[in-house]
């Protein structure tokens, strides 16, 4: 009996310290990672409302308009299909969004299949190998930006990343970090 207790001890005590490792990454290369001059800026898929980017992809969007403004990339990527209660894709709306700030719409290029985080990677791949881009800058909240490194490198995408934190939305933010620990654990694990 008393060696059960220790192996569910030691268990317990190994499912800890990788929970912290797992964190740690998260959070040291959210913070970490800087965004470097590239073909295209990526900005992942988030719901919309309606026809209205929510509060998250709204940031994202402006993330990657800021990053076109200042000449880190060309063209971009805007990503994801049409999910429950959209009235039309977050590529659409995420291009839409973007048209009335200004970006030529030409240089907008979209993805509308996707439905996860590997499609919308892989449907941008494709999308660059198209058009001849060779590196991009992925945009996504900071908390997800690690596991969004790990995929880019599987599906071929030589990246940097930038991340974005909704401070009106801390709750889902701390959410969102610590969410992410399983979800990064299931990327590394299903390799």
């Amino acid at each position: 009996m008393k060696l059960i207790f220790k192996v569910l001890g030691l268990l317990m005590v190994i499912f800890i310290v990788v929970v912290v490792i797992l964190e740690v990454k998260i959070i040291s290369f959210s913070y970490n990672e800087k965004p470097k001059k590239s073909d295209a800026i990526i900005v992942l898929g988030c719901a919309v409302y309606g026809n209205t980017p929510s509060p998250f992809f709204r940031e994202r969007l402006e993330e990657a308009l800021r990053l076109y403004n200042e000449g880190y990339g060309k063209y971009i990527i805007v990503s994801g299909g049409k999910g429950p209660g959209e009235n039309i894709s977050e590529a659409k709306a995420g291009k839409e969004y973007l048209v009335k700030k200004g970006v030529p719409r030409e240089l907008i290029l979209t993805d509308d299949k996707s439905f996860s985080t590997y499609e919308n990677l892989l449907f941008s791949k494709e999308i660059m190998e198209e058009n001849s881009l060779k590196t991009a800058i992925i945009i996504s909240n900071k908390f997800h930006l690690k596991r969004v490194s790990v995929i880019a490198k599987r599906v071929g995408i030589e990246a940097s990343f930038s991340g974005v934190f909704v401070k009106r939305y801390v709750n889902e933010e701390i959410y969102g970090f610590l969410r992410e620990v399983p979800a990064l654990l299931y990327i590394y694990l299903k390799g």
